[in-house]
């Protein structure tokens, strides 16, 4: 797969709940590398992101498989750790609100409230259950990307919609962008 695999809005699909996994089969297999390749090939595509995570979802297969990058600091690490079906067991810390942007919503940022320390649950794709206590960022991704297997976007945990929606420039800087005029009216976000 590569990055024109990868849904976005207004695409319906991605507000569909992911099926549980029962079996590992090879084609579940396929899917994981299939959502890594469209991760990387969105990725080698962006000059100021990093694609960290992805859902099954968005390559358009409701399974509750996500992926996430080994090393998000590093553009060079093709790396990933697959999680099918994954789940938050426990929340911590306080909610938290920063920056969130999502290969399924193109070039728009919004400031997104999450807590910063998350327990997971998962399957490894050897069928073993595994746990991660995740905090600070990869706490952030994990919510964002679970979500996905909900049917929720970024964009729907955002509170405060007036000034919380922003555009990546050509320099690589967040600009705020008008909620009234550029976003709420965009059919495309809704």
């Amino acid at each position: 797969m590569t990055k024109e695999d990868i849904i976005s809005l207004p695409n319906n699909h991605l507000r569909l709940k992911s099926k549980r996994i029962g079996v590992i089969t090879p084609e579940i297999i396929k899917v994981i590398e299939d959502m890594q390749a469209a991760t990387i090939s969105w990725d080698v595509s962006r000059k100021h992101e990093v694609g960290v995570a992805l859902a099954a979802i968005q390559v358009d297969r409701p399974y509750k498989i996500v992926v996430v990058r080994n090393n998000y600091d590093n553009k060079q690490d093709h790396t990933f750790t697959a999680f099918i079906n994954p789940q938050i067991t426990k929340y911590e810390g306080e909610q938290v609100v920063d920056f969130e942007g999502c290969l399924s919503v193109p070039n728009i940022y919004g400031r997104v409230p999450r807590y910063t320390k998350v327990k997971v649950k998962a399957l490894n794709t050897e069928g073993k259950i595994f746990r991660v206590t995740a905090e600070g960022f990869l706490a952030r991704i994990f919510q964002h990307e679970i979500d996905h297997c909900e049917g929720l976007l970024f964009i729907d945990r955002i509170k405060n919609k007036e000034d919380a929606f922003f555009k990546l420039a050509e320099d690589g800087k967040l600009e705020p962008i008008d909620y009234e005029k550029d976003v709420r009216n965009d059919s495309i976000l809704w």
